[in-house]
């Protein structure tokens, strides 16, 4: 099988997305997720940039790593000095890393526009740096920037960017398409012409501003590009980087090229869920392969099919890139689609069950006043086994109050109480501040119910929503909460509808926290 090396941009080019900004924890913790999935290379970041990298490179090099090589990245020398005086080249020495990578310029524009320096000095600027690095012992990738847009104003000066980064030693010449403006058979067109002129091997960097960049990195393997470049969850400048989450099941499962183990490859969706999570961003849930929603299925005729046969409606078996089948229920879905969703846990079920019809007509009624499951399975399941008699309340709500004040130096102030009563008839007092009423709320509830579940530390809220469901009312309208908890290893979404946000939101917590009670509850019993 052919084998393809993965290299991996996100803590350099996807740190560069707007609203991302990893800490250096966040950075080795990824190094470390990275390696073990199998990644071949990962760029650290830009050596010399800033006091963050500097100290990135200094506490990666006390990582042992069982298969990445982590790169320190740099631009080629200064115009009209020697590589040896060149500060930034001393900078990527000093991160001690045994792999550099060269952005050099491939596109006149830039050399005349840019840099302002001849062509020639261009040329002499990529040979000059990689030949440097290389004799202090550094295996050099030499990142053609702005490539095919290069190639496409002047081809032979594009190729002879390329001749000089091979006249000074490097081991890969990486095309860019750095404005993402590339279609895909113009860069098969031109990894072709290039592997002819070239003889080091050809990598291929990727971005999505036309929404090609997974498209383009394909095509250029079956070109003949054997390194890959991209980021997870596509993160990185503008509108983002080709995505590796895509790019590496296609490689293995689509073309049959290897590039990570089957083994990592199960792995993909929880590295993926992780670095949205220490990007602190949502994960993208639309997301090929590792998205929640890649295969899930809504449509009764959808559901009913993919139960009888997976192939009907999925183009892989998710559990291959750790993945899951969903079946969402909501107004549209029929009885067989209900069914479907709760024959894993209720097997005693029948299309004819009495049980199922009042599901059904309760899921109904329920969407008629505003709620929705189809991202609140954890409320859903929860309705599921009240009706069923087969979930106990872990406690029960006496009351609680909220106050919101403004000082007078204008901050706000958000306070709440609860009083609540456990299982055996204990009452429950607290208090706590926090940003926001919601956030009051949930504080003074994990207080009050901590001491009784300790397992609730490890819960936390990832995501919240608010839907205004008819803004003719103004501010009487119904709003719809939904909410998204982890424990670290599992998500789930709880919903809650009122005219009034605090209960709404209030109702929406208490499933969440019921939720992981009572899936914890579950789990110990199976194992018993």
């Amino acid at each position: 099988m052919k084998e393809i090396q993965i290299y991996d941009t996100t803590l350099r080019d996807g740190a560069q997305a707007e609203g991302i900004s990893f800490s250096v924890e966040d950075k080795l913790r990824i190094v470390q997720e990275l390696d073990k999935l199998g990644i071949h290379y990962i760029e650290g970041g830009y050596a010399g940039a800033n006091p963050k990298d500097e100290e990135f490179f200094k506490r990666v090099r006390e990582l042992k790593l069982a298969k990445s090589k982590v790169t320190a990245f740099g631009s080629t020398r200064r115009a009209g000095k020697f590589a040896s005086e060149d500060r930034n080249l001393h900078h990527l020495l000093s991160t001690e890393m045994d792999v550099i990578t060269i952005v050099g310029k491939s596109w006149d524009l830039h050399v005349k526009d840019v840099l302002k320096v001849s062509k020639l000095e261009n040329l002499k600027m990529i040979e000059d740096s990689i030949m440097f690095l290389v004799e202090n012992g550094k295996e050099v990738i030499f990142d053609a920037e702005h490539f095919f847009d290069g190639y496409k104003s002047n081809p032979e000066y594009a190729i002879e960017t390329l001749l000089s980064a091979i006249n000074g030693g490097a081991s890969y010449a990486v095309l860019c398409d750095t404005n993402g403006g590339t279609m895909p058979l113009e860069t098969q067109e031109i990894i072709q012409a290039v592997i002819e002129k070239v003889k080091i091997p050809i990598g291929i960097h990727a971005h999505n501003d036309t929404g090609m960049a997974v498209a383009n990195s394909i095509i250029a393997v079956q070109a003949g590009a054997i390194q890959v470049h991209g980021t997870f969850n596509g993160y990185g400048e503008r509108c983002g980087n080709a995505n590796l989450c895509t790019i590496i099941p296609n490689l293995k499962l689509k073309l049959g090229i290897n590039c990570i183990s089957d083994e990592n490859l199960s792995k993909l969706t929880e590295t993926s869920r992780l670095i949205s999570e220490l990007a602190n961003l949502s994960h993208d849930e639309s997301q090929p392969y590792v998205g929640r929603s890649a295969f899930a299925h809504k449509a009764g005729l959808h559901a009913d099919a993919v139960q009888k046969n997976p192939v009907t409606y999925e183009h892989i078996k998710p559990e291959l890139v750790g993945n899951e089948r969903r079946i969402l229920v909501s107004e549209q879905a029929g009885k067989s689609a209900i069914l479907a969703k709760l024959l894993k846990d209720h097997p005693e079920l029948k299309k004819e069950s009495p049980e199922l019809q009042l599901i059904a007509g309760l899921l109904k009624e329920a969407e008629r006043e505003g709620y929705q499951y189809e991202g609140a399975e954890g409320s859903f399941e929860l309705m599921v086994h009240r009706i069923l008699g087969k979930h106990d309340r872990f406690f029960d709500l006496k009351g609680f109050t909220v106050l919101v004040d403004r000082s007078e130096n204008h901050q706000m102030r958000s306070q709440a109480t609860i009083k609540l009563m456990d299982t055996e008839g204990n009452l429950e007092y607290q208090a706590s501040e926090g940003h926001g009423p919601v956030d009051a709320l949930n504080k003074a509830l994990m207080k009050a119910l901590i001491s009784l579940f300790p397992q609730l530390k490890s819960m936390r809220l990832t995501d919240f929503k608010v839907r205004v469901l008819d803004a003719k009312k103004g501010t009487a309208a119904k709003v719809r909460v939904l909410i998204e908890s982890s424990d670290g290893e599992e998500y789930w979404g709880t919903v809650g509808v009122s005219e009034d946000i605090i209960e709404a939101s209030w109702e929406a917590l208490v499933d969440s926290i019921e939720y992981k009670l009572f899936k914890d509850k579950q789990n110990n019993n199976n194992k018993n």
